[in-house]
Formats: C-alpha cells, sequence, structure tokens
C-alpha cells in the first residue's frame, strides 16, 4: 500500500482516524505539495452489503459535492488488493468533540460562528439532493476557523422529488431522531436536522443532550425536551433555534432552509 501510494505522489504518515472499515492517514502530496488525507477502504474486511450499496455511494456522492465548508476530494485510487483510496483535504485542526472537550462550552457568539458553516454545508447538500445521514461532531472538522463536513458512509441521494423515505439504522444513537430509534421510516433531510440540534447543544454545553445506553429512556429523554444551565446565559433566541431543531415531531421540524433563516444564525 505504501509503495503503491508513493508511486501515485503520496507519502504515507500517522493514522489521525479510525472507522469500522477504514483508516484515515495523513500523507504529503508532491503533486499538491501539501499535506493530505487518504481514507483507505479494505473492500476485502469489509460486509458485502457496505461493498456494493454504501461504499459506491460515498463515492459518487464524495466526488459531486463541492463546497468551502466540506472536505474536499482529490482522487479516488483504487489499490491492489482490494483496496479503496479517497485522497481527501486535511482539516488539521481535528474535530469539534475534541476541541469542545479541550474548550469547555463555547461562547454563543463562537457557537454560532460555527454552526452557522455548519448549516450552510448542510443547507448545499440538501439542496443538490444529498442527506448526510451521520451528522455528528467528529464528522465536524476544523481547519483553522473554518468548519469541514467530512464522512458520507451513510450519506444517500434523494429522487428528485425528495419524497423517498429511509429505513436503515444509520449513525450514532446518541445523534439520532426519535423516529430513527423508533426504527420507523423517516425522513432522512429531517433526521439531519434533529442532529444538527444534538451538535449546536454539544457546541454550548460541551456535552451531550442524550446518551443513555438504555434506548427507551433516551427517547423518554428526547420526549421530555433539553435543559441548558442558566449559568451558561444562552440567549431566548438561541433556545428558541435549539427547541425547533430537536422537536420530537418530524413533521414540525424545520427544513434546513428554514433553519438556515432564524434570526439567531442571522445576528453579527
Amino acid at each position: 500500500m505504501r509503495g503503491f501510494l508513493l508511486a501515485n505522489g503520496y507519502q504515507l504518515g500517522r493514522t489521525i482516524g479510525e472507522g469500522m472499515y477504514s483508516k484515515v492517514k495523513e500523507a504529503f502530496s508532491q503533486k499538491h505539495q501539501q499535506k493530505v488525507a487518504i481514507k483507505i477502504v479494505d473492500k476485502k474486511e469489509s460486509p458485502e452489503v457496505f461493498v456494493q450499496k454504501f461504499l459506491p455511494r460515498e463515492l459518487e456522492i464524495a466526488m459531486r459535492l463541492d463546497h468551502r465548508n466540506i472536505i474536499y476530494v482529490h482522487e479516488v485510487l483504487e489499490a491492489p488488493e482490494g483496496k479503496i483510496c479517497l485522497v481527501m483535504e486535511l482539516a488539521e485542526n481535528g474535530d469539534v468533540f475534541d476541541y469542545v472537550l479541550r474548550e469547555g462550552p463555547l461562547p454563543e457568539p463562537h457557537a454560532r460562528a460555527l454552526f452557522r458553516q455548519l448549516v450552510e454545508a448542510v443547507r448545499y447538500c440538501h439542496g443538490c439532493g444529498v442527506v448526510h445521514r451521520d451528522l455528528k461532531c467528529e464528522n465536524t472538522l476544523l481547519q483553522g476557523h473554518t468548519v469541514k463536513l467530512t464522512d458520507f458512509g451513510f450519506a444517500k441521494l434523494l429522487p428528485r422529488d425528495r419524497r423517498e423515505l429511509s429505513w436503515t439504522f444509520c449513525g450514532s444513537a446518541a445523534y439520532a431522531a426519535p423516529e430513527v430509534l423508533q426504527g420507523e421510516p423517516y425522513d432522512s433531510c429531517k433526521s439531519d436536522i434533529w442532529s444538527l440540534g444534538v451538535i449546536l447543544y454539544v457546541l454550548l454545553c460541551a456535552h451531550l443532550p442524550f446518551h443513555d445506553t438504555d434506548i427507551t429512556r433516551m427517547l423518554h429523554q428526547q420526549q421530555k425536551g433539553i435543559s441548558i444551565p442558566a449559568h451558561l446565559g444562552v440567549s431566548r433566541e438561541c433556545l428558541h433555534l435549539l427547541n425547533s431543531l430537536l422537536e420530537p415531531d418530524a413533521a414540525l421540524r424545520p427544513s434546513i432552509e428554514e433553519a438556515s433563516r432564524h434570526p439567531w444564525l442571522s445576528s453579527p
């Protein structure tokens, strides 16, 4: 693998991330004269459904997206022995989860500056008919002050009318909407909105709003709603947005277009 990538102009470095069926390594690109990230997927070690369904989807979607708040894919290489390499832009400042663990709850203007960029990325995706289905802090990377959405492994292309429901349980339970946890057919766009709400909560509070290992208890917590400690001084406008994103009834949850127009996001 190292020799194959070197022959293609990439000098492999350290491992910077690991997924279920992949590793992400840092590398230096001779062509771009800068560091890149290379996601290496081993098809031989992956389940058939992943190789036949999810991986082709991820490759197709990754190559068609082009937005300043989405990790850019430079190229896809098919290596010997059934390995696929996605050569991507490198976000050198890590993910948002590690950032808030280190920094603690973010002041509201800082949280807004980051969240606004993530909303723009998701708005672009939904506008292109792409639902992410695995939005979480670990897939929200930082390149300086710029947010970069990554990992389209569970993403899906919607038909033109956008009306197709999903059945697959995707992503992490802590970020999953109630309808996803209940195993119902769900509107992927609206489940992305719920996950955005969880991310905003984490930015403001530096911990997850719902993180019980018992799904029944977690569903009860979701219905009950969130509480934010008063000492954090979160504004009424911000709480209004947060509660609308974390609305248990998917039909009442805003679309990404509606969320992007919320007054809190347009504040300076």
